[in-house]
């Protein structure tokens, strides 16, 4: 197992965000948590990241605790975070934030890991010079994966990747995300788009205002009545 979240529960001053919440996340797997707007789902991934704190329970990367590490610690361990709505540097070229994502690499490595991003994301390649403020929204997404990938993480987190895109580049995203899980990063996704996360993951949690109420086998839920009807319009 890879990751394990046991028990978490996350307030937001006097808002409880996440109730108990559990899941667990195995090596090479795609693992989605799908539920409403604020079910808990961004707040997960955050507590997971180290950006907020679980007053109970653990969560473990590689049957190591890692719930009181500082966040900024993570991604040298193999954690990274694609956040919700991109959060490239908007200022630098693209270039500049893919070597920000490489922040805990040796010098000799990033070379060939920004290749390696370039080989993946030729659009990226094409605009390394350009301003990163200036890309369109998938281009800005391809960005934030590719910063992520340069500190070649075993655990790939994802927020909302599709979020604010045409459904052409929304496929692109998802083609690159199942090519990265192929390759071996394992990924957990996060993700509004229920319909096309749950056909490319594993497996599944729903969360219903900061609960788990449901998991289990993706494509089983893909035609479960009571998940078609709440989250994929069916």
């Amino acid at each position: 197992m890879l990751l394990k979240a046991t028990d978490l529960n996350v307030y937001y001053g006097a808002i409880h965000a996440i109730k108990g919440v559990s899941f667990e996340v195995n090596e090479g797997e795609i693992v989605t948590l799908i539920g409403a707007n604020g079910a808990g789902k961004s707040t997960t991934l955050k507590t997971i990241s180290g950006m907020l704190r679980s007053r109970t329970g653990s969560v473990e990367f590689e049957g190591k605790d890692i719930s009181k590490i500082p966040a900024y610690k993570l991604p040298a361990m193999g954690i990274a975070h694609v956040p919700e709505g991109r959060r490239i540097f908007q200022e630098l070229t693209v270039t500049e934030n893919l070597e920000m994502g490489a922040y805990t690499r040796s010098a000799s490595e990033i070379k060939p890991s920004l290749e390696n991003v370039f080989n993946r994301f030729p659009r990226l390649r094409e605009r390394k010079n350009q301003i990163a403020g200036t890309l369109s929204g998938g281009e800005q997404q391809m960005l934030a994966m590719g910063r992520a990938l340069m500190s070649k993480p075993k655990l790939m987190m994802l927020d909302e990747p599709s979020m604010g895109l045409s459904p052409l580049l929304v496929q692109q995203i998802f083609d690159i995300i199942k090519e990265l899980n192929e390759a071996g990063t394992t990924i957990l996704l996060v993700e509004q788009n229920a319909k096309m996360a749950l056909s490319i993951a594993d497996r599944a949690y729903v969360l219903e205002t900061g609960k788990v109420v449901m998991e289990g086998n993706a494509k089983d839920m893909l035609s479960d009545e009571s998940v078609k009807k709440a989250y994929l319009g069916g």
